[in-house]
């Protein structure tokens, strides 16, 4: 596969990106808090390798009763998840390259063919952050194009930075590459190394890629005021583990409000 730009220019492009960042960053407003517009922002996710069969059910079960977006989870468990998610409207993610993002790229090519067969409808793919930070732009670029032609639209490619491994160059870096190799969002973290998803981090993405490549917000989300945050910071899609328990309070606070404005 051909590189998008040679090395020099990979850094003339991330270097005039990372000038470009405001001194004074964009607001954004979070969906209704429990609004089906809210809980389709949410990716509801299983990735533990020890997760059952069972667990898998349930957590579909779930995401059916509440209109998640999907439920995210890995390969073993995408036909399985696609079964019981039949006559929703909820999609199923599967990780691709996960959760070290080092894997060669016929593996991640591999990986996400397999996941589109079984009836995935988005892929969540770990970026090489590795070979981000020695600045080795042209295999990361070629890493995420190769998914990306093997999983062409209307399939989605969310592109997971790993940003507690990264500084802000490098996440400029790796948004700029995602952005060129045909990546449908940017997402923050695996949510297996390091802390995840930070406001800034979300507010520093949203503002390099604008509206072209949407940014998800994944890792340690666990609260409805975490999860709002990330969204006024400019994040489109949650991922969480704990979207039960963010919809269920979000539902609550809406009522006392409500009850506030009677």
């Amino acid at each position: 596969m051909t590189n998008r730009y040679t090395k020099d220019e990979w850094l003339a492009v991330i270097e005039q990106a990372e000038k470009g960042i405001p001194s004074t960053f964009a607001e954004y407003k979070a969906p209704g808090l429990g609004s089906e517009e809210f809980a389709k922002s949410i990716d509801h996710t299983l990735l533990k390798p020890e997760s059952t069969q069972s667990q898998i059910d349930e957590l579909c079960e779930e995401a059916r009763r509440h209109n998640f977006k999907s439920v995210c989870v890995r390969l073993k468990f995408v036909n399985r998840a696609v079964q019981n998610l039949q006559g929703s409207s909820v999609l199923v993610a599967c990780v691709v390259g996960f959760h070290e993002g080092t894997q060669p790229v016929s593996e991640k090519v591999k990986e996400a063919a397999t996941a589109v067969a079984a009836g995935a409808s988005e892929l969540d793919m770990v970026l090489n952050w590795p070979q981000l930070k020695a600045k080795n732009y042209e295999p990361v670029y070629t890493d995420i194009a190769a998914v990306r032609t093997i999983a062409p639209h209307p399939i989605v490619l969310k592109v997971i930075l790993e940003t507690s491994q990264l500084s802000q160059y490098q996440i400029v870096a790796g948004c700029k590459i995602s952005q060129a190799a045909g990546a449908d969002f940017v997402k923050t973290s695996t949510g297996f190394n390091g802390p995840g998803a930070s406001f800034d981090n979300v507010r520093l993405m949203k503002s390099i890629v604008g509206d072209s490549v949407r940014v998800k917000a994944s890792g340690g989300i666990k609260t409805v005021n975490e999860c709002v945050a990330m969204m006024e910071a400019g994040a489109e899609r949650i991922g969480t583990s704990n979207g039960v328990w963010i919809m269920n309070e979000a539902k609550k606070t809406r009522l006392v409000a409500d009850t506030d404005l009677q």
